[in-house]
């Protein structure tokens, strides 16, 4: 039986690079080289996709990129373009998952609860006193479309979200301003349609899940944690939707914060969730009993075969 030629694309040109770079080397280490081919496919820049993929004459690609041009349906469309099989949502579901305002929106008609926003463009100018009226005291600024936590900031006055709005500004054209929601956060990851074991978070490198806290070893304990079962069947019936409504396919994991143990709040959609050692997907899986390569198979099972 010949074996399946798999491409795992890593780098990109985002502000989280060298996370997928982390993601890739560990993905490419592990495929089974029993069942798989694999072609280490690192790029810089975007044109070079079409050229190191077109004469690879791959099975799948393993799109191991985050943030933008990885999740918001561009690397998916060339891929498309090309016959390829890939990892994930497909074009529209990326693109409409890396814009939070828009998945927000999207989300809540499906009757997921979400936090109070507001979004400010490139261009726009925000008055601190007038979003405290309709969010609190202290609000968290975000690049719209970012990931990682890269270039998240907490605000209370005016100076503090000029140069929070100044930072995301300096990465993407939209931020996103949300009321703070002190609770506990968790991810949930959706494979096939199926709703995973939930992980909760606990950060000890930062204040928050941070980029230290994610990225670094020792920086958060994670672990399966289930919920009373009202509130556990409601983060699962929230995820579910969450995949449902937003159109997502293959396997992506829903984040939350649940507030006083009791009450989830839809955060976001990773539709590529990171796989390095410290990531959340594959200690989900680890409780079902899949070993870090077995959940390499689930995942591009769940993906090989999808219609586009």
């Amino acid at each position: 039986m010949s074996k399946i030629r798999v491409g795992v694309i890593r780098g990109g040109v985002s502000t989280e690079r060298e996370i997928s770079l982390k993601t890739g080397s560990e993905i490419v280490a592990n495929l089974n080289r029993d069942k798989y081919e694999v072609f280490d496919i690192v790029i810089e820049k975007e044109n070079e996709v079409f050229e190191k993929v077109k004469d690879l004459n791959l099975d799948f690609a393993y799109i191991a990129l985050h943030g933008v041009f990885g999740e918001d349906g561009r690397i998916q469309a060339i891929l498309q373009s090309l016959g390829v099989a890939y990892s994930g949502p497909g074009v529209m579901s990326s693109a409409v998952c890396m814009d939070k305002e828009f998945s927000k929106r999207i989300v809540a008609g499906y009757g997921v609860r979400i936090a109070k926003w507001i979004s400010v463009r490139r261009g726009e100018t925000a008055n601190f006193d007038e979003i405290k009226e309709k969010l609190g005291d202290k609000v968290v600024v975000k690049p719209n479309s970012g990931g990682s936590s890269i270039g998240v900031s907490f605000v209370s006055n005016q100076e503090e979200l000029d140069k929070g709005l100044d930072l995301v500004f300096s990465m993407d054209k939209e931020a996103l301003i949300e009321e703070v929601l002190t609770g506990v956060e968790i991810s949930v990851p959706v494979i096939d349609g199926k709703v995973f074991p939930t992980i909760r978070i606990e950060a000890l490198a930062g204040d928050y899940f941070d980029f230290e806290s994610k990225y670094a070893k020792g920086g958060a304990k994670e672990y399966v944690y289930e919920f009373s079962e009202k509130v556990q069947n409601e983060i699962n019936k929230f995820a579910k939707d969450s995949y449902y409504g937003l159109k997502c396919e293959s396997f992506s994991r829903i984040d939350f914060m649940v507030v006083n143990e009791d009450t989830p709040y839809f955060m976001e959609v990773n539709t590529l969730p990171g796989m390095t050692a410290a990531s959340l997907l594959p200690k989900s899986t680890a409780s079902l009993g899949y070993n870090y390569e077995q959940t390499l198979d689930l995942l591009i099972n769940s993906s090989i075969h999808v219609e586009r």
